[in-house]
């Protein structure tokens, strides 16, 4: 089946692309297409095994990233496009990032792992098989939405995708995330970057970021202050901030912390 998206704002006017996270759907950014919509094209995928393109395999990162350039490519005209991606959605950008360095204008990367998680992979399938059950209670699923800030108003959505998750894209899902490095191409990219992790995220989330930023020269990195994994749904109106002081040129907001170059 072919990939879902939606479409919303002027059709016209510059393009961003939403990517999000693994385990949730394109719903985790409709705080951002409401506030964008009236001056962006607004593009919102389920990437692939999830919401309603969970009939569409999860392949590998790879994959999606061609998948969606191909979707960009359609849509560009002399548009600029601007690509946001959260956690395996940060991935898949630097993945289209990499594969096709002159089609991206500006990136914003959103907590995206790129070391490769040591015996991770291997511990992905026996894992899962434990805690797959799982997911079909709610108990269960609202200390998994805990950890992204998913509150109240979002939770039903995410119970209902993680449940028709299935297994195999769960388990593919995570054996890409926790292997995925930085491509060789990447030092080609012509974008501008905006890279951001939150202060309350793992140590390997902040090296992360650091590897990012070291690797191109021009990429800017932030950590923001207080906050964990889920920055977008944690304060959806500071992120739409961040981003579109960014996009326009403006300076740094309170409570971010700019992450110097090494």
């Amino acid at each position: 089946m072919a990939l879902y998206y939606k479409e919303d704002g002027e059709q016209n006017e510059q393009i961003i692309l939403f990517l999000h996270g693994g385990g949730v759907g394109g719903w985790m950014w409709d705080e951002q297409v409401q506030y964008f919509k009236g001056k962006y094209h607004c593009i919102v995928p389920d990437l692939p095994g999830h919401g309603r393109s969970r009939e569409t395999d999860f392949v590998s990162i790879k994959d999606c990233a061609f998948q969606l350039i191909h979707l960009l490519e359609g849509k560009k005209e002399d548009k600029k496009i601007i690509v946001v991606g959260f956690s395996l959605g940060a991935q898949i950008a630097i993945q289209m990032l990499s594969q096709s360095p002159d089609l991206i204008d500006y990136a914003m990367i959103n907590s995206a792992l790129v070391r490769k998680v040591p015996f991770g992979k291997e511990m992905v399938k026996p894992t899962i098989r434990l805690t797959y059950p799982l997911i079909k209670y709610r108990f269960f699923s609202k200390l998994q939405a805990k950890q992204l800030y998913i509150g109240p108003n979002l939770f039903e959505k995410y119970f209902k995708d993680s449940n028709r998750m299935s297994l195999d894209t769960l388990t593919m899902v995570l054996e890409e995330n926790m292997s995925f490095q930085v491509p060789d191409s990447y030092a080609d990219v012509k974008a501008s970057l905006l890279i951001t992790v939150g202060e309350k995220e793992r140590k390997v989330m902040k090296s992360s970021a650091i590897d990012l930023l070291s690797k191109r020269d021009r990429a800017q990195a932030i950590t923001i202050t207080g906050i964990g994994h889920g920055i977008p749904i944690a304060a959806p109106e500071f992120f739409n901030d961040i981003l579109e002081n960014w996009l326009e040129g403006a300076g740094l907001l309170l409570n971010t912390k700019v992450i110097p170059k090494c």
